[in-house]
């Protein structure tokens, strides 16, 4: 008895340490996991002539103006801005920024640069500011680069520091650029570690910094993370963690590639609220199962099971799983912003994107089940009794974060 007594205090103290790894080393966030950074989005092709390049691009307005306004010492820019963003007045904000053009542009071609050759392009502007409605406000503008015209291979390099960690307003903001340049197409990642790529760096590489941002993304996002610990809590076995995370992968791939695709959009308004109240349900079966089930919850009704070797409960909790995983995939096409159609090679990242979540996913997995399917074999009621306090924690935040998003 002693033995067995030792063994649980260990693992309790095991479950600890691997709940530490999970949300202790997890980068802070409230109750919405996708409003603490953002992202730049950049369109770079080759222009009309030879040595000309042009780049279009996509910022979050609100964060533009403070940008701007701080770091060209711009004060008129944000008096005129800002009540414009706040009464949500979009002519009034592309007013505030073409009003104030060239501190804007500044701006801009300090932080953002495209280089021949080791040799940078010099910009032009094209057109006037440009708002309009993602998820917020985003400003559009179009920018010329001229750059030394060469017999061989250019090497264009594109650079950015847009709304970097040093302005102290964000971190973490990651600018996903499109191209079409060069005789080559396809995607790239530039953020605080990786600022700079060049047009011909490898596939691999450009993959690799896809999968990144996909780990980032579900390891930085605690209410994902909440929805997957809920998952393992009240999956019987491992074949049943193993399935439902799966079903939920599958899922939020769905709509996410949907999203990429423009063929389904929807507010964040409505989704940041359906994630929360997700999450609160999935805890919730759990608990509903232990209250009328008590020391029976974690049976399996050998007369129900078919195939996968689930039975009827098993199969009614995959379906809830699978079409909270679509919620769940608007939530990540919204953290990125994808509300419009991109190009396929953009859409191949997304893809390879949507893998470093798995990867994120099985990594939590490996950590906390094992140990919960031990406890739950040496001392049954001891485990039983964790995973419903893992469940009401996880069901309480989830409603908690619902009434604030919602209201």
């Amino acid at each position: 008895m002693k033995q067995a007594q030792r063994w649980t205090v260990r693992s309790a103290a095991a479950l600890v340490a691997c709940a530490f790894l999970v949300f202790g080393l997890s980068p802070t966030r409230s109750a919405s996991a996708h409003g603490f950074s953002s992202t730049v989005y950049v369109d770079i092709k080759a222009g009309g002539q030879a040595g000309h390049v042009r780049t279009t691009l996509d910022l979050e307005y609100d964060l533009f103006i403070v940008s701007v306004a701080d770091q060209e010492h711009d004060d008129p820019l944000y008096r005129a801005g800002m009540p414009a963003w706040d009464d949500g007045d979009l002519p009034g904000q592309e007013k505030a920024l073409n009003d104030h053009v060239d501190s804007a542009i500044a701006y801009l071609t300090h932080r953002f640069a495209i280089s021949a050759g080791g040799t940078t392009c010099t910009p032009t502007r094209v057109g006037r500011f440009d708002v309009h409605m993602r998820d917020v406000p985003y400003t559009t503008i179009t920018l010329d680069w001229t750059c030394p015209v060469q017999e061989h291979d250019p090497h264009h390099e594109v650079r950015s520091s847009l709304f970097g960690d040093d302005e102290g307003f964000v971190k973490g903001v990651e600018t996903i650029a499109t191209f079409d340049l060069d005789g080559r197409s396809g995607s790239a990642l530039l953020d605080a570690k990786n600022p700079s790529f060049c047009i011909q760096q490898s596939l691999g590489q450009r993959a690799w910094e896809f999968l990144l941002l996909g780990a980032e993304h579900l390891y930085g996002g605690l209410d994902h993370i909440l929805f997957l610990l809920a998952l393992i809590a009240g999956s019987r076995r491992l074949r049943e963690v193993v399935l439902a995370a799966t079903a939920f992968t599958l899922a939020h791939s769905v709509t996410f590639i949907l999203a990429a695709l423009g063929v389904v959009a929807a507010p964040a308004d409505l989704v940041e609220p359906a994630i929360a109240l997700s999450i609160a349900a999935v805890a919730g079966w759990h608990i509903w199962r232990v209250v009328t089930r008590r020391s029976h919850a974690s049976d399996i009704a050998r007369s129900t099971v078919g195939r996968f070797e689930l039975d009827r409960s098993g199969w009614a909790r995959l379906a809830v799983v699978f079409a909270f995983g679509l919620i769940h995939g608007l939530g990540f096409a919204s953290a990125l912003g994808i509300d419009e159609a991109f190009s396929w090679p953009l859409l191949s990242s997304l893809l390879v994107f949507n893998v470093g979540i798995e990867l994120v996913q099985l990594a939590i997995i490996a950590a906390v089940f094992p140990v919960l399917a031990l406890l739950r074999h040496r001392a049954p009621m001891v485990g039983l009794g964790v995973t419903t306090l893992i469940a009401t924690g996880v069901a309480v935040m989830g409603l908690v974060w619902f009434v604030q998003r919602a209201f």
